[in-house]
């Protein structure tokens, strides 16, 4: 009905009713060349050969935003800042219109590479965690956050096996080199670092990117069975109560 605005408690309740029949969200993470996407592929088929509706969610992919991007980053003109800002709108896009219609109906999102993305290559970028979790907020956090370790030499590797990095993938904007091979090496050495830091302090799952594709597949099959919800109301409730705020229809 129309001007009809859900209360805190009615959202609350709502919150935890639905935790309790909604999908997980599980987020690869770790440097490029780790075999997210391969991983993420070969994940998707076998949940769905178990009978579970799967939706996958990319890093940077939002219609909306994507075209912004790309157009600023084609520029060469972005600051650290601006970068983060424009990933931080794409994140909050894809979480409103793919991430949380998916969990709330009861589906598995798979999301190649997650917030954590952004912590690490911005922090290596320069920029404070708090300043990055503030832009990121409200947040919904994974249920599993499946790390692939990679060191820097073995992701520099694989990425330049198939493809120059690009202006900002190679880091150019930070360290300055002209070439962006050297440019990579030296700043995805700074990323790693961030990776592991916050792979501490949130309790990532870490499983070693070097092995073969198939070795690594039944490990992470293996996490994801093994996977348990965090609990909603602990975890995710501010990001939850404004998504139902903007969707009242949805609160019983």
């Amino acid at each position: 009905m129309l001007g009809h605005e859900p209360d805190a408690a009615a959202i609350a309740r709502a919150i935890a009713a639905r935790d309790e029949r909604r999908g997980l969200l599980i987020a690869f993470e770790g440097p490029d060349g780790a075999g997210k996407t391969t991983q993420q592929r070969l994940l998707r088929t076998w949940l769905q050969s178990e009978g579970h509706e799967v939706v996958t969610s990319r890093w940077a992919s939002s219609r909306l935003i994507k075209p912004l991007i790309t157009s600023r980053a084609r520029l060469r003109v972005l600051s650290a800042e601006e970068y983060s800002l424009l990933h931080a709108a794409d994140f909050q896009h894809r979480l409103d219109t793919v991430v949380l219609p998916a969990l709330w109906a009861g589906q598995t999102v798979l999301a190649d590479r997650y917030l954590f993305t952004a912590l690490a290559r911005d922090a290596a970028r320069g920029l404070e965690l708090d300043w990055l979790l503030r832009a990121y907020a409200p947040l919904v956090w994974p249920d599993l956050v499946v790390y692939f370790a990679l060191d820097a030499h073995d992701s520099r590797r694989r990425v330049v096996a198939t493809r120059s990095p690009r202006f900002y993938q190679a880091g150019q904007d930070v360290t300055g080199l002209a070439d962006p091979v050297a440019s990579y090496a030296q700043f995805i050495d700074r990323v790693i670092t961030d990776y592991e830091n916050l792979a501490v302090i949130f309790q990532f799952v870490k499983v070693d990117a070097s092995q073969p594709v198939y070795r690594l597949h039944q490990q992470v099959r293996a996490l994801v069975q093994g996977a348990e919800r965090r609990p909603w109301p602990d975890y995710s409730a501010e990001a939850l109560t404004e998504w139902l705020q903007r969707h009242p229809h949805l609160v019983g």
